[in-house]
């Protein structure tokens, strides 16, 4: 068996009934449990037919990735940050403070989803929030909360060797904490300028946008001498797409739907711990981050 399809549900959501009708409708091998009732392997002779996949899984709520056998651990990572790694948008949580956040949330949709660039956004939403308070910036990240499963993802492949990276069309205020409390190896992102008391309506130039997410991932692969076959990225946004279509494991996390419909991998239904199981990591082997 050359391949590897990886069955991912919510606790408790994938019964032993789904994964046999797609062992039969695949003809695959016996299915091996990576954590009962959540994940499990079926080992296959080729890559499977994606819409026979979704035909034998129906309506089911189910995450899936196909993929060879050989190198499923990936050695590096690169993560985006809000609403990846972070279940909010941190600048749109910031323009609450000055009473913008549905302006300015909608601009952030309209990037995120392609419509717009995304450095003329940035710059366009930090310059309406000129003037606001440095204390917001506390205030917000003292409400930010991680994604589900962030801690395990990072501290599982790091514990496995694997580097692993920040990087986020975001601001160094909050990476630099996120990375802090989840243990990335590097975070990487924009500089939102201030005078000491308040923000200036300026963000740091050059702006970190999807072809620097490229450009990192292609920089720390070949730090570490590495295909990137053998590296995963997770995240979003169409900033997100260039590093996704680039990684040998590109997800696309609950993603906005131009990168959805593009990405090889989707994770529609469950938290980031399925990107672990796509590696072939069982749950008793998770290594929490922190």
């Amino acid at each position: 068996m050359t391949h590897v399809l990886t069955l991912v549900a919510r606790p408790g959501d994938l019964s032993p009934a789904l994964v046999a009708r797609v062992c039969d409708a695949l003809r695959g091998g016996a299915a091996e449990w990576l954590s009962p009732g959540e994940a499990a392997d079926i080992a296959l002779p080729a890559p499977p037919d994606a819409d026979a996949v979704r035909d034998a899984l129906g309506s089911a709520p189910a995450d899936w990735h196909a993929g060879p056998a050989e190198g499923r651990r990936k050695q590096l990572l690169i993560a985006d940050m809000d609403s990846t790694i972070v279940t909010t948008e941190t600048l749109d949580e910031l323009a609450a403070f000055a009473g913008l956040k549905d302006r300015i949330a909608e601009i952030t949709r309209r990037s995120m989803n392609g419509e717009v660039d995304f450095a003329e956004a940035l710059r366009l939403r930090v310059g309406m929030l000129k003037g606001l308070g440095l204390e917001a910036l506390e205030r917000t990240w003292q409400a930010t909360r991680l994604m589900p499963g962030a801690a395990e993802l990072v501290g599982t492949m790091r514990a496995h060797g694997a580097l692993t990276a920040l990087v986020s069309g975001g601001f160094t205020f909050f990476t630099g904490r996120v990375a802090d409390k989840v243990g990335f190896d590097v975070h990487r992102s924009n500089e939102l300028l201030h005078d000491g008391t308040v923000l200036t309506g300026k963000v740091g130039e050059p702006i970190l946008d999807r072809d620097a997410k490229l450009a990192t991932l292609r920089e720390l692969a070949a730090q570490r001498g590495l295909a990137l076959e053998h590296t995963l990225a997770v995240g979003d946004g169409a900033n997100d797409l260039a590093m996704l279509r680039a990684a040998g494991l590109g997800v696309a996390y609950h993603a906005k739907p131009i990168v959805a419909a593009e990405a090889r991998t989707r994770v529609d239904h469950t938290d980031l711990r399925a990107l672990l199981f796509f590696q072939g990591y069982p749950a008793h082997a998770f290594v929490t981050a922190g």
